[in-house]
């Protein structure tokens, strides 16, 4: 069964039931065409507007413990390799990931397996301070590094954000550009007048109180559009990109309605990242591609 997908106006692309798999081997035979979407820029790096995310490659379904065990199940190198090539197809050229051991040697494999996209990293938590993070993706080929949203939050609930400045000036020494992501609007107020960041990761929604602990600890979390409303109206004045994040709610979203909200809360230089969990729906990249664009459409961008 085929249905169509269209990434600009006037294109259109197969969507092929099946895995990812199904589309590296349909690619190979040259059966689909690779396609563009529109591009923003992190500093002096371009990123396309929709960016694979990586909690689900990982292991954090932001739903349950069990859906946590069977993504990492799900999740062998074939299939992630699989599904970065998909991506690649699409004209997502762009993945948000953790700067730890499996993220790295996944990417390594893929690249040397001819894969281009391109790795913005988020630095891990529990390999300590922002620097090691930083300095673990920086010495692994990523394009750009933020500091992740739990660890910033931490800082911040503690009144030590200061504590990210060492890590921000270590990835612009190093010639990428630099970032933090956050869950709470006030952190973001913070930064516009105490930091110097090349862009933002902006969560719609701040599930889990981070006062305790930087990382992520599989439990019940609260998803309020309080805080979708909070966070796009304060991605309004700010001064850097911003990429939206979570705005599915951890799946709890209706994925047209998700991304027609995204859409018309995005200015000109913002992206969306979602994470994409193949085993349910392997055609959701493009479905979410083809959400992405004909709401940007509505609005009279591409």
């Amino acid at each position: 069964m085929r249905r169509t997908v269209t990434v600009q106006p006037g294109i259109a692309i197969p969507i092929r039931e099946g895995s990812s798999l199904a589309w590296l081997r349909a690619s190979n035979r040259g059966d689909v065409q690779e396609m563009a979407i529109a591009k923003i820029k992190l500093g002096d790096l371009q990123v396309s507007r929709l960016i694979l995310g990586g909690n689900p490659i990982s292991g954090f379904s932001h739903q349950d413990g069990q859906l946590d065990h069977e993504m990492q199940h799900y999740f062998t190198a074939e299939r992630c390799k699989a599904l970065y090539r998909q991506a690649e197809l699409l004209g997502v050229t762009t993945h948000i990931a953790r700067a730890d051991a499996h993220i790295i040697r996944l990417l390594i494999e893929h690249w040397e397996e001819g894969g281009r996209i391109e790795w913005v990293a988020q630095t891990a938590p529990e390999l300590g301070t922002p620097e090691r993070g930083a300095e673990m993706a920086i010495s692994n080929r990523a394009k750009a590094v933020f500091i992740h949203g739990g660890q910033v939050d931490h800082l911040y609930c503690h009144g030590r954000i200061e504590e990210v400045r060492p890590a921000l000036r270590m990835i612009r020494e190093a010639g990428l550009p630099c970032g933090i992501a956050g869950h709470m609007a006030q952190v973001f107020t913070y930064a516009e007048e105490h930091l110097d960041c090349d862009f933002y990761m902006c969560s719609y929604y701040n599930p889990l109180p981070r006062d305790e602990t930087p990382e992520h600890i599989t439990q019940e979390e609260y998803f309020g559009p309080e805080d979708r409303e909070q966070m796009t109206r304060l991605i309004q004045r700010l001064s850097r990109p911003a990429i939206h994040y979570k705005i599915m709610a951890g799946g709890r979203n209706d994925p047209r309605e998700a991304f027609t909200f995204a859409a018309r809360a995005m200015r000109p230089t913002d992206a969306i990242c979602v994470g994409i969990y193949p085993k349910r729906n392997p055609n959701e990249l493009a479905e979410d591609v083809q959400y992405l664009s004909e709401a940007l459409a509505a609005l009279g961008q591409y």
